[in-house]
């Protein structure tokens, strides 16, 4: 098929936003005109969703798209599409609530539509009426016509669940007129989804409401802490997801390791499979035909039971230092899916109640002047104490 207009569309775009909001994924090409398209979902998420598509095509092309990835996530959700046009080569929501819905019910899906209002071409508002009559998408305005517009009516929010964001500034390493990078605490998603009602982006954007844009860069695990970028405008983001494609950036973790590691530098490359469990938690293993994946290990200390290790990320795949790290036998400390778990209870009590991966330094060029920059985020002290502890415990042995 070819269209007279290649490329995204404003309706294609809305579509693949909608999905990436549900899948928590990762997202590159999305822009009006793009003829490629990277998405990488982490999961479906269940929930309470609110899209405004405005104008951007029809309701139900993005209902047909979140659906049945939604009937397939673990929790129930809420799905509220406001806007839309009234485009008669999309499935009209008759057909969706006659035809379409009792076919998902003969499968076991239980799904409720209701229509609020209809939507109207082009202007997605609906109700237009002229010379006090309903008149069709094809009429032509004439002088003397007497066009009645109504109020924009916003939709209620729900109360019910309704879960409040706090206003929250995280650590701020640094900030300019296209980036703001902070240091996130371990235990904080970056995101919300999966049964997180809100991370560091929801947090941010609550506490500063004049920003006109402010989305994440890149992505952290909930149990990680350490550098975080995002972007304060769209230009921005768009360059510095075309610099990390392209592996133009430079990010480093330290972990802290159980066993004794021997190789001063050591390069893993191990394809890496995605998958969820029954329990519907995501889960990576080592498998032939996964995605190719390479870390650079570089040894920074050790001590008779662990090792201090950096971590280099050549490629940037869900839970990649974790996975090759356990892979290898060298679980990292404080790991509850991939560690060791009962040597993680007496490294709690011990006094190390998280995971030993932090992000101490991501490197790049500035995505709109090109000049260099390196953004360090210091050890924790929670880390920094367990490091002294070691420490201290090896020279006692040493006596």
């Amino acid at each position: 098929l070819q269209r007279s207009k290649p490329g995204l569309q404003r309706q294609h775009l809305a579509a693949v936003l909608a999905a990436a909001a549900i899948g928590r994924a990762e997202v590159h090409g999305a822009e009006l005109g793009s003829t490629e398209l990277s998405f990488i979902p982490a999961g479906i998420a269940g929930g309470d969703y609110r899209f405004d598509i405005g104008s951007a095509g029809s309701t139900t092309l993005v209902l047909q798209t979140l659906l049945l990835p939604l009937l397939m996530a673990g929790s129930p959700s809420r799905l509220l599409l406001l806007g839309g046009t009234h485009n008669p080569m999309a499935p009209s929501f008759e057909f969706m609530q006659q035809a379409f819905l009792p076919l998902l019910a003969r499968m076991g899906a239980k799904v409720q539509m209701s229509l609020e209002r209809p939507g109207f071409y082009p202007v997605g508002g609906g109700e237009v009426r002229v010379n006090k009559k309903r008149i069709d998408q094809t009429y032509r305005l004439k002088p003397g016509d007497l066009l009645r517009i109504p109020p924009i009516r916003v939709a209620e929010r729900h109360e019910t669940g309704q879960t409040r964001i706090p206003t929250v500034e995280f650590p701020v390493l640094y900030e300019d007129d296209a980036l703001v990078a902070v240091n996130k605490p371990a235990g904080v998603a970056v995101h919300g989804g999966s049964g997180v009602s809100f991370g560091v982006i929801e947090q941010m954007r609550n506490a500063r409401p004049q920003a006109r844009f402010l989305e994440l860069v890149h992505r952290l695990d909930r149990e990680t802490s350490g550098v975080l970028l995002m972007a304060k405008k769209r230009s921005a983001l768009t360059a510095m997801h075309e610099i990390m494609r392209e592996g133009n950036s430079d990010k480093r973790y330290l972990a802290l390791v159980l066993g004794h590691w021997k190789n001063a530098k050591q390069h893993v490359k191990l394809p890496l499979h995605k998958f969820d469990t029954p329990q519907g938690e995501k889960r990576v293993i080592v498998r032939e035909g996964g995605q190719a994946s390479h870390t650079v290990f570089a040894l920074q200390k050790s001590w008779p039971e662990f090792s201090l290790l950096e971590a280099q990320l050549r490629t940037g795949r869900t839970h990649q230092i974790r996975v090759h790290l356990a892979h290898l036998g060298f679980p990292i400390a404080g790991d509850d899916r991939y560690g060791d778990f009962a040597h993680n209870k007496t490294l709690k009590k011990q006094g190390l109640k998280r995971m030993f991966l932090h992000a101490y330094s991501i490197a790049f060029a500035h995505p709109l002047t090109g000049e260099p920059m390196r953004l360090v985020a210091p050890l924790p002290m929670e880390l920094v104490h367990f490091v002294a502890k070691l420490d201290a415990g090896a020279a006692q042995a040493k006596k």
